[in-house]
């Protein structure tokens, strides 16, 4: 490797960081936290989450939106969240207003009503800035400069002798702050590296259709949106609860087992249903696109119908957030989203350093 070569990509590795070093730094701390949002909400949120324990059956869609229409009169519903593997979670209804709206899965009376919490927020920190649609695009401009000091910073941590690689992978702990510093920035840059690039790839992954696209070809296979389906209307316009009710009992009669079901109004006018069933590895997930207005069934995307690349869109949130590999996954993740917190500090105060001399 030519000093010149080195020095090229030490300086797009400069300019690049030191242009997007906060970004990285706030999407870094997000998502750190964001990894444990499940465990943070069971322990945090139990008396909107849960109810005590009955020997009922769950009341139904049907009572528990109209307890909603009653409550929330004029208020549209966005997201319903059902969690069928815990009778006693409350049923989840989200607004257009951003408001919650916890039910009783017992009897359908309101628990709690509730509007964005923070781990909301720092969910949309983590996505968007807090800035809508030009923070979505600095995002996620900012994780591909990421990915690109993230190979850059590979190539400038390789040893130029061999004889130094050891040396390359220890932190001297009793250097000078500026040693410190500088092994603090190359060691866990390079340690945490793989990860990390695994981890920016599938948040890219949600960002761009051309990593979709990447994904389908390395697969062979094409990303489906579902099957057509030919099935007559289902007239339920009139009453917004019995339609929901409908569609949701019809399908998990279908469709039975699944651990949590979620319904969600999507741009484009469609309604989403969605069954996540018990898995390891990738999702297993069944997907139903509705007729907002008329209930009629569009098309059906089954986890037993997946190839290659639906396989990888149904891993991909486990991937990212290392909820793939359980605990350990969440943990190694979080270590690696502090690592990648740090790199933009350790990398100003190298600069500062450098620039001083």
């Amino acid at each position: 490797m030519t000093k010149r070569f080195k020095k090229t990509i030490r300086q797009i590795h400069l300019w690049l960081g030191l242009g997007s070093g906060l970004i990285v730094f706030i999407v870094s701390i997000t998502g750190c936290l964001y990894v444990f949002e499940e465990e943070i909400r069971d322990n945090t949120q139990q008396a909107e989450l849960y109810v005590p324990v009955q020997q009922r059956p769950f009341i139904g869609l049907e009572n528990i939106i109209r307890n909603f229409e009653t409550i929330a009169a004029g208020e549209k519903i966005t997201i319903i969240r059902i969690t069928e593997s815990e009778p006693n979670a409350t049923v989840q209804i989200s607004s257009k207003k951003k408001k919650i709206y916890f039910f009783n899965p017992y009897d359908g009376r309101l628990v709690k009503k509730g509007g964005v919490d923070w781990l909301s927020t720092v969910l949309e920190i983590h996505t968007s800035l807090l800035w809508g649609e030009t923070g979505k695009f600095i995002q996620r401009w900012a994780v591909v400069i990421f990915v690109i000091m993230l190979i850059t910073g590979l190539v400038l941590w390789f040893p130029n002798q061999m004889r130094l690689l050891r040396q390359s992978l220890k932190i001297k702990w009793k250097g000078s702050f500026k040693r410190v510093n500088y092994d603090l920035h190359n060691v866990l840059g390079f340690y945490a590296s793989g990860i990390l690039i695994v981890i920016s790839l599938s948040g890219l992954y949600f960002a761009f259709k051309e990593v979709k696209t990447v994904a389908s070809f390395f697969t062979g296979t094409k990303l489906t949106d579902g099957k057509k389906q030919f099935t007559g209307k289902s007239n339920y316009s009139e009453l917004v609860s019995v339609r929901y009710d409908s569609l949701y009992k019809t399908t998990l009669n279908k469709y039975p087992c699944a651990s949590s079901t979620s319904f969600s109004i999507r741009k484009n006018g469609e309604l989403r249903l969605r069954m996540i069933y018990p898995y390891k590895w990738a999702r297993n997930q069944n997907t139903f696109y509705f007729n907002e207005a008329t209930g009629q069934l569009l098309r059906a995307k089954l986890y037993k119908d997946f190839n290659g690349a639906d396989f990888i869109e149904a891993t991909n949130y486990d991937l990212h957030t290392g909820q793939l590999f359980g605990l350990f996954g969440k943990i190694v993740a979080c270590v690696a989203s502090l690592i990648s917190a740090s790199l933009p500090i350790t990398g100003v105060i190298i600069w500062l350093k450098r620039k001083k001399s």
